[in-house]
């Protein structure tokens, strides 16, 4: 389950965050998290739960974007929605794609006080 190493990931950059801030609580944290990354949403939860019993992230309100795949065709030049990373190009049926949107994992956002 590498949901628990990405969870404990964002508990450590936001604690770092919020002790250069002289923060002793965050009160809200955003994350992105793109559909095309290997995070599995109910993993990820579950693991949030238990991570942040215990830390000054334990009481915060938690939002997660996810963020849709999108590509483009390195044949054709089309632009499309990808729902699945080896999802074919609609227009040619290639597969060389440059992924355009879908792989961020990142802190957007934290309020600390």
């Amino acid at each position: 389950m590498h949901e628990l190493s990405i969870v404990t990931g964002i508990i450590d950059i936001a604690v770092r965050e919020a002790e250069k801030a002289g923060a002793t609580l965050v009160e809200e944290i955003e994350l992105d998290i793109g559909c095309l990354t290997t995070v599995e949403m109910m993993a990820f939860d579950l693991a949030w739960k238990q991570a942040v019993k215990g830390t000054i992230l334990e009481s915060c309100v938690t939002t997660v974007n996810r963020i849709a795949g999108k590509a483009r065709c390195l044949d054709c030049e089309t632009l499309f929605e990808l729902e699945q990373l080896y999802d074919p190009c609609p227009g040619c049926g290639g597969h060389l794609l440059d992924i355009q949107d879908g792989k961020q994992l990142r802190v957007r956002s934290l309020i600390v006080s």
